[in-house]
């Protein structure tokens, strides 16, 4: 349900192949957590994702207007990066390397090319380093964030495979979701109720719980909000079907791998 269409979000996200890079400015948030106001979507998301502001979405690819009249053989080739290609060539140029409009499906490691996926990757993998936030934390609470080009080669491809890691978890995309830490042991009547967090356990009610919760996961904030929590407050007096229950626990494997990578953007020296 919209108020009203939003043509150009829904020209180049909705039924087409695209990311979606939403990006909102910390005074639009609540209380005085650090900064966390990123985030990634394949999909049109809600404007008020973040909490108490909105978010600005940034597509990597425009596509051409599918009001005007299209031949049957134009295809998802046509559609361009959305780039400043003034800063890009800069950024080939310091790091010394080639840019292309699309990637290779089967390139998985680095070459001498790089694409816009690998660019919206290391953006990522800088907006999730806890140095970087702490490093621009007043910045960060009146504008947008400002991303520092890449120095070199290494720096680049290390940060463009952990943003990417990120990337797929966020999008539940990663085959690690799959790899549950959690359990859910007690059957009941799965309805959710007030949840609350101890020693490890996340209980939706009185008697049922997920095992094995890491305390980083069920605190993890993300937009101003802690996903572990409101996931399950979003769903009070609902019950949950067993579908639910694995996306959860696919959600506190994302979280919790989140965290680990973040440990590990913070070793690289971005600027």
């Amino acid at each position: 349900m919209m108020d009203y269409p939003r043509k150009e979000l829904i020209q180049h996200s909705f039924k087409r192949e695209n990311l979606l890079l939403g990006i909102g400015r910390q005074g639009l948030a609540v209380g005085d957590i650090d900064w966390c106001l990123t985030t990634i979507s394949n999909k049109p998301i809600d404007a008020n994702v973040f909490r108490r502001g909105g978010v600005n979405l940034f597509p990597l690819y425009l596509y051409p207007d599918s009001s005007n009249q299209q031949n049957a053989f134009e295809t998802a080739l046509e559609r361009v990066p959305n780039l400043n290609m003034e800063i890009v060539d800069a950024i080939a140029k310091n790091i010394d390397l080639q840019f292309v409009n699309e990637k290779e499906a089967d390139c998985s490691v680095p070459s001498n090319e790089f694409a816009p996926i690998d660019l919206l990757d290391y953006i990522y993998a800088v907006l999730h380093s806890p140095a970087y936030r702490e490093k621009y934390k007043e910045f960060l609470k009146i504008d947008f964030p400002r991303v520092p080009y890449p120095k070199d080669q290494k720096t680049f491809w290390q940060l463009v495979e952990l943003g990417g890691q990120i990337r797929e978890l966020h999008l539940l995309e990663s085959e690690l979701t799959e790899k549950y830490k959690t359990k859910y042991p007690i059957d009941g009547d799965n309805v959710v109720g007030k949840p609350k967090f101890a020693k490890g356990k996340v209980f939706i009610n009185e008697t049922q719980c997920f095992e094995n919760v890491p305390e980083v996961a069920w605190n993890f904030y993300i937009g101003g909000y802690q996903p572990a929590q409101k996931w399950l407050k979003d769903r009070k007096e609902r019950t949950l079907t067993y579908e639910d229950i694995f996306h959860y626990q696919k959600i506190i494997v994302a979280l919790t791998e989140t965290d680990r990578i973040m440990k590990e953007i913070d070793i690289i020296e971005i600027c």
